[in-house]
């Protein structure tokens, strides 16, 4: 059923009826007592983390620095959520820098009172400065190894990155959302018809790409850096999909800014690893489907009170009035060339 929208007068932001809170109750002294029922000795040190859709914390306890991340309930199936847990472990023993989970017990997934938790070393790192000489040569070379190891075997319950899952399923996500201005809902229907019947028709002329076991939300806030290069953190996103996924994100700018910083990433990633080079068709394709995805995300996640906090202007107007007009600027770029496997 949908929530209903009260306070619409158009001097604030739309609020929805109050829905349960699935982070409610993980209280301070609940995330203390998950500490300790898997034996760690808190010292008293709690510290929340920046995450929207989990719960994260580190935590000061006898045995060092831990941080333990409380998973969304519903989100994924306990089986989902080992997968990420055999990938990352799988990852750390090529000795590959990941956050991997520890294995307390026997276990790296745990439950107390009705949440499910992991727990984790506390990496160090800053964020990263791609800029820097070499620095995206070592990214790729890094990115080139994780992939190494994710063709070796296929999630058999995480999802795959397709069309089906990131646009359509997005698309009515935000159709039926309260969110979307009335105003504006015919003509978002529009556009994100168009949008999809355009990614449509890219994956087919590209045909059938390998997906193998990747990071799947690798931009640069899930990185933290080091001397020795790259630290790839939270693996909550990990799915089947085509290798370039964890490479576009990395890109920014102009296209000869685009073009530049993918010539240095291709250069490290071919030490270890190639990339077919009919998938950069789907560089485009797939930053559409994830603007669509994270609108619709957005719209989801409303009833935690995390997400109009850190989204405030996501009920007004103007902000889908810029999103669509960013969506058909992005539509545009579906049928730019591709960038170059080389200069």
């Amino acid at each position: 059923m949908k929530p209903e929208i009260i306070n619409k007068s158009r001097h604030t932001h739309p609020r929805l009826r109050a829905a349960p809170k699935p982070f409610a109750a993980l209280t301070p002294e609940r995330v203390l007592e998950a500490a300790e029922a898997v034996g760690f000795e808190p010292d008293g040190r709690l510290l929340a983390l920046n995450s929207y859709e989990n719960r994260v914390y580190r935590l000061g306890s006898a045995e060092g620095m831990r941080v333990l991340k409380f998973y969304r309930p519903g989100r994924w199936s306990d089986a989902q959520i080992e997968e990420e847990h055999h990938f990352a472990l799988e990852l750390a023993a090529a000795e590959l820098p990941v956050a991997a989970p520890l294995e307390l017990k026997g276990r790296t997934l745990f439950r107390h009172a009705d949440f499910r938790f992991a727990a984790f070393v506390c990496l160090g790192g800053r964020e990263p400065e791609l800029d820097l000489p070499g620095a995206r040569e070592i990214l790729g070379r890094t990115l080139a190894r994780v992939h190494q190891i994710g063709a070796r075997a296929r999630f058999a319950h995480r999802p795959r990155i397709d069309v089906e899952r990131y646009g359509h399923r997005s698309r009515a996500v935000v159709r039926a959302s309260p969110l979307l201005p009335e105003a504006l809902a015919e003509p978002y229907a529009r556009l994100s018809a168009l949008v999809l019947e355009r990614i449509e028709r890219v994956y087919g002329e590209v045909g059938p790409v390998e997906g193998i076991r990747v990071h799947g939300d690798c931009h640069l806030g899930n990185l933290l850096w080091v001397e020795t290069g790259p630290q790839f953190v939270d693996l909550d996103d990990c799915a089947m999909g085509p290798r370039i996924q964890d490479l576009w994100m990395l890109l920014s700018g102009a296209p000869d800014a685009q073009q530049s910083q993918w010539a240095e990433l291709l250069s490290g990633y071919e030490s270890f690893g190639s990339i077919d080079p009919r998938t950069l068709r789907l560089i485009e394709p797939l930053r559409a489907l994830r603007m669509l995805h994270h609108a619709a995300w957005v719209c989801e996640r409303w009833e935690d009170p995390a997400f109009p906090r850190a989204f405030p202007w996501f009920g007004e107007g103007r902000h889908w009035e810029r999103y669509l007009a960013d969506l058909a600027e992005q539509m545009a770029n579906i049928d730019t060339p591709p960038l170059l496997a080389r200069d």
